[in-house]
């Protein structure tokens, strides 16, 4: 009797062209889970609509003379769209731990790819969806007031993306070692909600109490707020007495820190947390 004859499985070399394929295979898997859901595109700008419209219209008269006039929807515009950004980049993530508990996430890890492409087509993608949410926002900036001056939508979309980037970087640091879907959400708000609110969003980050101050500075979220506010207010008729106090910037020990850095700072720390997050996933099962 001969012997059974066994299937040969060819697995293809790694090269260069076959992980930009495979970052390319998990990209475009995140922007049609995306743009398939439109349930989801709409419930994500429910909440920065309610922090801009009811919470800026309900708070507007009693802020008028802080804001010498400016309506606080106004003034809420920048923090606004980077809430915009951090709930969308944030939950994007968890698309990871969802693969995780149905079993998809190990056969994406062991694919002959590195698992490397994987994070960072997830990172890609995770900031392509979230950029693509902002727009939404910026599309909305003549309701508040702002002008949709060229200048200012190539500048707060380029600093979306920026802070898009970050943003999903650090979720995947969190989902890396997240097994259960409830637990990602659980630690996602208890993070959230401190990055976004002591990030100056709301408010003016000069003549702070110190703790606020020292804890706004080691927010990362501050310095893409920041950039953006001074963005928008550039292009709003305000008298150089409002401007100051309205869009005092980010100060290190009395020196001001300049936008170009913030953003670089935020480029940076996006690619340290991607670092991380592949890191971690090269050392889970």
């Amino acid at each position: 009797m001969s012997a059974a004859t066994v299937a040969q499985v060819r697995v293809p070399a790694r090269s260069t062209t076959s992980e930009l394929r495979a970052i390319k295979i998990v990209w475009q898997r995140e922007l049609i889970r995306y743009f398939s859901d439109r349930l989801r595109i709409v419930t994500s700008l429910l909440q920065p609509a309610l922090f801009l419209f009811v919470l800026g219209t309900g708070l507007s008269k009693l802020a008028s003379q802080g804001t010498d006039g400016l309506n606080l929807r106004t003034f809420f515009y920048p923090g606004i769209l980077g809430m915009t950004v951090l709930f969308t980049a944030v939950f994007s993530a968890a698309s990871v731990v969802w693969d995780r508990e149905f079993g998809f996430l190990r056969e994406m890890l062991v694919a002959p790819v590195r698992r490397s492409s994987i994070v960072i087509g997830k990172c890609l993608g995770g900031a392509t969806v979230a950029a693509a949410q902002g727009v939404l926002m910026i599309a909305m900036a003549g309701l508040v007031g702002v002008p949709y001056a060229p200048t200012l939508v190539l500048g707060v979309f380029g600093l979306q993306v920026l802070l898009s980037f970050m943003l999903t970087a650090f979720a995947l640091v969190v989902a890396a070692r997240v097994t259960q879907m409830q637990t990602f959400m659980a630690l996602t708000q208890m993070l959230v909600m401190p990055l976004f609110f002591l990030s100056g969003a709301m408010y003016p980050v000069r003549g702070l109490p110190t703790w606020l101050t020292v804890l706004n500075r080691i927010d990362p979220l501050t310095y893409a707020i920041d950039p953006m506010r001074h963005v928008v207010f550039s292009h709003l008729s305000l008298t150089p007495e409002a401007r100051e106090r309205l869009d005092p910037g980010v100060t290190w020990g009395g020196w001001h820190v300049p936008v170009l850095l913030e953003a670089v700072l935020v480029l940076v720390i996006g690619l340290v947390l991607l670092g991380v997050a592949i890191a971690e996933f090269s050392r889970s099962d």
